[in-house]
């Protein structure tokens, strides 16, 4: 932090859940002039969630009305990341109870993210709209390594999702269970995880199981950023959309809803809007402000 400068306002909002006691917990800061890199990280590890979001002035040529574009950055208890769904959306519905819901712009490391802010019967929403997202297949032994760390036999894999990394502002290995016994039986090596996922450069692993055509449950350990589980992730859910829609697992136009958290004890519930002919995906959620 620069010297002589007063520490920021630090604010504690949930996204993906209209209570405070569900979806994914994140640190904004919507003023964060006064911070460098280390006290952005410093914030970010005190509070120990598994993102934090902090905003200052966009960069020029952004775009947006004046007052409702900034440049976004997250950090996790470790590391900055390049970009954050759940700490967009918190940040998003901590905007719009101060200067009132509709458009934002925001400037990530990964891009330009506008995001859509409604409130209906005291409930706030945002939804974000990705970068491009484009989608990779992953190595046999990347493969094997991961279901190592997990402790997952290949065979309890979902054969109707081929393994993909999946990128949409973030990139996510995306691994589908058979049963919802699997996914819910979660108990991986930390360590062995975060060596592949530093190698590969991935985020989080984003682990699904099917209940319909449009529902899913889904989990993402998050050791690289120090969190042994992300309880609701807007960037995996993106990267998600765009990989059910590029396996051809959905129609181009569809809207998913994303049950995550349950396992963890903070239900929260993401919508995943893909349209034709737009490769961007649209990931929403509701957030509320904790304390």
């Amino acid at each position: 932090m620069t010297m002589n400068v007063p520490r920021p306002e630090v604010l504690r909002y949930t996204a993906f859940s209209s209570s405070p006691d569900g979806g994914n917990p994140a640190g904004v800061v919507l003023d964060a002039t006064g911070l460098d890199d280390d006290g952005m990280l410093a914030v970010a590890a005190e509070l120990g969630y598994s993102e934090s979001a902090f905003l200052t002035a966009p960069p020029e040529g952004l775009g947006g009305r004046e007052g409702r574009a900034y440049r976004i950055r997250y950090f996790s208890p470790r590391a900055e990341v390049p970009f954050c769904g759940h700490a967009t959306v918190a940040t998003a519905v901590a905007l719009a109870e101060r200067i009132g819901p509709g458009e934002l712009v925001f400037a990530t490391r990964a891009g330009t993210v506008p995001v859509e802010v409604t409130e209906e019967g005291g409930t706030v929403r945002a939804t974000l709209t990705s970068v491009e997202p484009r989608i990779e297949e992953i190595a046999e032994a990347d493969l094997a390594e991961a279901l190592a760390a997990l402790g997952w036999p290949a065979a309890d894999l979902d054969p109707a999702f081929p393994p993909r990394i999946a990128f949409a502002g973030a990139r996510h290995l995306v691994l589908a269970a058979a049963t919802r016994a699997r996914l819910a039986d979660l108990a991986y090596d930390f360590a062995r995880l975060e060596t592949l996922m530093h190698r590969l450069d991935l985020t989080t692993v984003q682990l699904v199981w099917r209940e319909s055509a449009t529902v899913f449950h889904v989990r993402d350990p998050f050791p690289v950023g120090g969190v042994v589980e992300d309880p609701a992730t807007g960037a995996a859910a993106a990267a998600f959309g765009a990989y059910v829609r590029e396996v051809g697992l959905v129609p181009e136009d569809a809207v998913l809803t994303l049950h995550q958290g349950e396992d963890l004890g903070r239900p929260g519930e993401l919508t995943v809007t893909l349209r034709a002919g737009d490769p961007r995906v649209r990931v929403g959620g509701a957030g509320a402000r904790i304390g």
